[in-house]
């Protein structure tokens, strides 16, 4: 592309398990450390969850996120702080009564999902558009809560990355750029390779890049052993990137990344030998139409 890409770095996550990998950070202060050091390796911008620093359990803390704010303005003001908005919207059906919530519903008024949001004013945060199955659990975002959430985020002044794991979420966040809800073109991410969502390929990519508004800006990214290959075909196809332990906890076939600062080491060279290069956190800025410093 003719613009240097953005790489943003999704530090921890919702779903990958402790268990998994001792390098995931967990602690507030392990979150911060890991988000300063995947700056220093080329990331402008950090996509960021809170973990309940005792258990390792996703958490929707707001103290916690203020931790991690706070201290990513105090030690990094240039940084595009990105938090997540997608826990709290999972539904488990009772084998018993499927109109039932079992153990593991996460579902919230869509209000409290950004209530950080709303509280610390991070420059972006992530506004998921998809309602569909994942394993034996739904993910419910139904227009009328997407709508609640997106006022909230205007209001707030932050900037919501439309994340978009299906053709459908295209077409609503077309719907709700039509009729004011979301300030157009929009900022996109196109969601790979999760179990019954697009899955990843070129083609893929295409076509969620074919139902993008006119001037959108868009990134995508794939899950799991195919996460690099996205970096690799994101950057050709014009988009922006990401990486992440919350995408993949792999650095090589069997080699466990030991810090998020490895994947984007390796996702800058991707781009690199390409023929592209990194944008910098101002240049992101800019870019994304944000202001000059994370500092509100």
């Amino acid at each position: 592309m003719s613009q240097p890409t953005i790489l943003t770095c999704a530090v921890t996550g919702n779903l990958t398990r402790p268990e998994q990998t001792p390098h995931l950070p967990i602690t507030p202060a392990q979150i911060v450390d890991e988000s300063l050091a995947a700056a220093e390796a080329g990331a402008a911008a950090v996509h960021l969850h809170v973990r309940d620093p005792k258990t390792g359990a996703p958490s929707m803390e707001l103290a916690l996120y203020a931790e991690v704010v706070e201290a990513l303005r105090r030690h990094a003001p240039q940084l595009i702080i990105n938090l997540t908005t997608g826990p709290g919207g999972r539904f488990v059906p009772s084998r018993e009564d499927p109109r039932i919530a079992a153990p593991g519903t996460t579902l919230m008024a869509p209000e409290k999902r950004v209530e950080h949001i709303t509280a610390l004013r991070p420059d972006v945060c992530s506004l998921d558009l998809n309602t569909m199955n994942s394993g034996d659990q739904v993910v419910m975002n139904t227009p009328g809560n997407v709508a609640r959430m997106a006022q909230a985020i205007r209001a707030a002044g932050v900037l919501p990355e439309l994340e978009c794991f299906d053709s459908g979420d295209l077409v609503l966040a077309q719907k709700l750029i039509g009729d004011g809800t979301l300030a157009g073109p929009g900022l996109f991410t196109f969601v790979l390779g999760v179990r019954y969502a697009l899955p990843f390929s070129p083609e893929s990519v295409a076509f969620a890049r074919g139902l993008l508004p006119t001037g959108a800006q868009w990134s995508a990214f794939a899950v799991g052993r195919q996460a690099f290959q996205a970096v690799a075909q994101a950057f050709l196809m014009g988009g922006n990137v990401r990486i992440g332990l919350e995408d993949t906890i792999y650095l090589d076939k069997g080699q466990l990344a030991k810090s998020n600062a490895e994947l984007v080491r390796k996702a800058r060279r991707i781009v690199e030998d390409l023929g592209g290069q990194l944008a910098s956190p101002a240049e992101a800025r800019t870019r994304w139409g944000l202001p000059p410093s994370s500092l509100r």
